[in-house]
């Protein structure tokens, strides 16, 4: 994409998404009875511009060799592609590059601090019996389990904040749940269910006061507005490539630099080492000493081209896009009876996430006969059961929109689901 191109970036406050879609091939196509796609599950993963493919296949065909291994051309330019992307990655979210550290996803990188933690023997990472995690009844499963996992393995108490039932999360007691003894919140900056958006700030802001760390899951955040690691008051942040246009293998972890550097390794191998003798080893600093292995240099250049197509968007076009496909989404789906909106009904503090149930059919029918109309939404609890069971469900179907997506496609969703009442004899 360029960003020169009329209809790119900032034009006027609003996406031109015609001009977009024509940078995404596989929305070209069509799929089950000869139907156009309507892509409606990029809360799961984003569709790829052409952009990103370019990036990764100019990469393997001029410049593929191991990131910081080696002193041939190759091997110089591979380092140099990996570090550029650090050094993108780090200005889209407010950071320096030394904070960024490159994971396989957000959940591994969830893991790497919940298990660093584990692994920590003295000071402010040491975990141990009388020790509590906080987190809350809205997170997907990736910032849940690792900490059921960490509480298990040191004796640690885990506690949580409730989720209203307009879906919404209870801050009232806020204050009481995080305490002396909190090491650690861990909080989603956007429902992947409700598309709900808590008050983060507020939250770091009283752990802070306590004394505890702040890990924010921003997977389903960075992807679709403007976030500053600094304005949230996050000493941890992750989220994935995968959902923000660029390719799978590759996730990113931000870590305040001084906590990095106190923060003892999660894996162990090549290319994290200072120096190696079989009494024992040293590691390199942050962020080398989180990335053993050879690095993931192809698709570090897919994301890197990623941000590069969202920021000449313009993340502020891109939440404004998103949230009038879902004000559009939240009244199409209130006219319908039978119809339940699983959280918030307005676009206050929401993202682009619509999950819902319609009475009498379940999740996986309707996600069936949309699929039949050419409509690809999700469909189960979302790797967030216990957020369906506090809202009075076993699972429902999401849809959830992009940079790609119209508001044509929003009305045909509507129409889906009044078509799958009358096919199941639901209607009213």
């Amino acid at each position: 994409m360029t960003p020169d191109r009329p209809g790119y970036g900032e034009f006027g406050g609003h996406l031109d998404v015609e001009a977009i879609r024509a940078d995404f091939p596989l929305l070209a196509r069509t799929v089950r009875n000869d139907k156009p796609l309507i892509y409606l599950d990029s809360g799961a993963t984003s569709q790829k511009p052409v952009q990103v493919l370019d990036a990764e296949r100019e990469f393997y065909e001029r410049h593929n060799s191991a990131a910081h291994r080696g002193t041939h051309l190759l091997g110089e330019e591979a380092t140099d592609v990996y570090e550029t992307a650090r050094t993108k990655v780090a200005a889209f979210i407010g950071a320096d590059p030394g904070e960024v550290v490159f994971t396989k996803n957000a959940t591994e990188a969830v893991n790497l601090v919940a298990y660093a933690m584990g692994n920590a023997r003295t000071g402010r990472f040491h975990i141990q019996p009388g020790d509590e995690i906080l987190i809350t009844e809205m997170e997907h499963h990736a910032n849940l389990v690792p900490w059921q996992q960490l509480c298990e393995r040191t004796g640690a108490a885990l506690r949580w904040l409730e989720v209203t039932p307009e879906g919404r999360l209870d801050t009232d007691h806020l204050d009481e749940l995080i305490t002396e003894r909190t090491k650690i919140v861990a909080v989603t900056h956007q429902s992947n269910v409700t598309g709900t958006i808590p008050p983060v700030t507020d939250i770091a802001r009283a752990a802070h006061e306590k004394g505890a760390l702040v890990l924010v899951d921003a997977a389903q955040s960075v992807p679709h507005q403007p976030v500053d690691v600094a304005a949230l008051g996050a000493d941890f942040l992750v989220f994935s490539s995968h959902k923000m246009l660029g390719p799978y293998g590759i996730g990113v972890l931000f870590g305040r630099a001084e906590l990095l550097a106190e923060l003892p390794p999660f894996l162990t191998g090549g290319s994290m080492i200072e120096v190696v003798r079989m009494e024992g080893s040293t590691f390199l600093p942050p962020p080398q000493r989180f990335e053993p292995g050879v690095p993931a240099v192809a698709e570090a250049a897919g994301l890197a081209a990623a941000v590069d197509y969202l920021s000449a968007l313009g993340m502020g076009n891109v939440a404004a896009h998103e949230e009038s496909l879902t004000a559009h989404a939240l009244d199409a789906l209130r006219e319908l009876p039978g119809v339940r909106i699983l959280g918030p009904d307005t676009t206050k503090d929401r993202g682009g996430a619509v999950a819902f149930e319609v009475a009498g059919v379940h999740p996986h029918d309707v996600g069936q006969v949309l699929d039949e109309l050419g409509i690809a939404v999700r469909t189960g609890h979302h790797c967030a059961w216990p957020l369906h069971r506090k809202l009075g469900v076993q699972a429902s179907t999401r849809a959830t929109f992009y940079v790609y997506n119209t508001h044509a496609e929003v009305d045909e969703l509507a129409d889906g689901i009044r078509y799958a009442q009358r096919f199941f004899g639901t209607a009213r």
